[in-house]
């Protein structure tokens, strides 16, 4: 399941949960304005953003704009008023829109529901509320809140958030003479902290690209989201308080959406390309970085329209941009629709980021350790680093046999000792390079293979279960670090 359609899914059962516990008496709103501002945004929401696609040439990505009525739905009190819906239908259409007008060579800088929000506002026609902080939603919304931030892996950035907004909130109701207790709970049980948390501030494309980055930006969301502020007649909101975070995050990221075109495709291996592009302008990005690609096509299954890339090639070859990518018999719609591509073809890239980086010292010892197309970041670096001396460096590269070895130009050009791990013995390897036999990487072949992984570095990079258990073999062992490669699926 693709993170669009977990958050789709989550927000969805929210929603009719809340029709529930109006009909039972548990919402203070009447089950005909939660129907009526349900219904209202969804319609407002998915027209505008296919007739904003329409006009601007694109695929409409309608789960998203699904995603954002929902968001809009539960900022807003729902009523049965007319100003009220009609304001709640200028919000959706404001949040969609901005996707398009509030962007920069494709890229949108604000959360759009977020947005969407603010210009109602603004306006003076209704104001946000986030009733979504009511008691009977909060532990709902907590399981789903934990369950995207667990998937996309800001639970630090979550957490950040959290300490900041809620110890200001309860300092704050101290202060104001509310007892302990009470103090303790509400920032948890009775506001829409929580939910803010997990379905607002980790909307992947409006974050920065640095975990540094996003944690200094949950800080200042965190402590604008709870510290009552005016600027002139501007009451400084919780949508608000993101939209600061977002134009931080715009400033520090790749500022712009970027157009890449295909010049060439390599086969890699038997179930392995890489596409070859060169963008429209430079793209700054690190070794060990990814990026995400949006590739509109018609008839997209459930897996999405974008999905992330680790770099294979150097941030030095200038003019150059390179991806590689399994294509299984029963691959997506996505995948197949990127196989399909010609040279001259162009996609579109949203994002550049991640933290997945050697130590800035080449001194310090390293293991690198990929599964299958899980080399795809360290070609990157070990082309970047090149045949530079002092560095000790190992790679452990399991594979399933000796034609399913990717990037073997660029490992016999490294400076590295490279380590082959596959279920049968392998014949034909470069001069310098070892082979052992094993299904796996586990605790006790990492302990035999590198018997000085304490004093290493360990990045680890591949399947999910293998990272997980590779990464969690390298600490039990008592790495000197462990770094692990992981996309969320958005």
């Amino acid at each position: 399941m693709t993170m669009y359609r977990l958050v789709l899914w989550s927000l969805g059962g929210l929603a009719a949960l809340s029709l529930i516990f109006s009909l039972i008496g548990w919402i203070a709103y009447t089950p005909a304005a939660i129907a009526i501002c349900w219904l209202t945004p969804l319609v407002t929401s998915y027209a505008t953003n296919r007739l904003m696609a329409g006009i601007h040439g694109v695929v409409p990505h309608s789960e998203s704009s699904l995603i954002t009525a929902y968001l809009i739905f539960f900022i807003f009190p729902p009523s049965t008023d007319l100003v009220a819906v009609l304001a709640i239908a200028l919000a959706a259409l404001f949040a969609s829109a901005s996707k398009y007008l509030l962007a920069v060579r494709g890229r949108h800088i604000f959360n759009p529901a977020a947005a969407g929000a603010f210009l109602v506002t603004l306006c003076g026609v209704y104001f946000s509320g986030w009733w979504v902080g009511t008691t009977v939603l909060v532990p709902f919304a907590f399981v789903a809140a934990v369950a995207i931030l667990h998937r996309t892996r800001r639970l630090p950035m979550a957490a950040v958030f959290l300490a900041v907004a809620g110890g200001i909130m309860v300092v704050r109701s101290l202060s104001a003479g509310i007892p302990v207790g009470t103090a303790l709970l509400w920032p948890i049980t009775s506001s829409p902290m929580v939910f803010f948390a997990g379905f607002m501030l980790s909307e992947p494309l409006t974050q920065p690209p640095r975990r540094w980055q996003q944690l200094l930006m949950a800080g200042v969301v965190g402590a604008l989201f709870s510290i009552p502020l005016h600027v002139g007649a501007i009451y400084v909101a919780p949508e608000s308080a993101l939209l600061v975070g977002n134009l931080m995050a715009f400033f520090f990221g790749q500022r712009k959406g970027i157009e890449l075109t295909l010049r060439a495709r390599r086969q890699l291996t038997p179930s392995t390309v890489e596409f070859s592009f060169h963008p429209a302008r430079d793209v700054s990005f690190r070794a060990g970085q990814y990026l995400e690609i949006t590739l509109p096509h018609k008839g997209s299954d459930d897996r999405g329209l974008r999905r992330v890339f680790s770099i294979s090639s150097a941030p030095s070859e200038s003019g150059a941009v390179a991806i590689s990518t399994k294509i299984p018999r029963d691959a997506s719609t996505f995948k197949r629709t990127l196989d399909a591509l010609t040279v001259g073809s162009t996609v579109g890239v949203t994002t550049v980021a991640g933290d997945f980086l050697l130590p800035a010292d080449p001194h310090v010892p390293l293991l690198l350790v990929a599964g299958g197309i899980g080399i795809t970041p360290f070609a990157s670096q070990l082309a970047e680093r090149g045949t530079a001396g002092g560095s000790d460096v190992v790679v452990l590269y399991s594979v399933t046999g000796a034609d399913e070895i990717g990037y073997r130009d660029v490992l016999e050009h490294s400076s590295a000792r490279v380590v082959i791990v596959s279920p049968e013995p392998i014949a034909d390897l470069p001069a310098g390079w070892e082979n052992i036999s094993a299904r796996r990487v586990d605790r006790s072949l990492l302990a035999a293979a590198v018997p000085d992984i304490a004093a290493r570095q360990v990045l680890v990079s591949g399947p999910p279960g293998m990272v997980e258990g590779v990464g969690g073999a390298a600490r039990k062992l008592h790495a000197a670090g462990v770094r692990t490669d992981y996309f969320s699926g958005y």
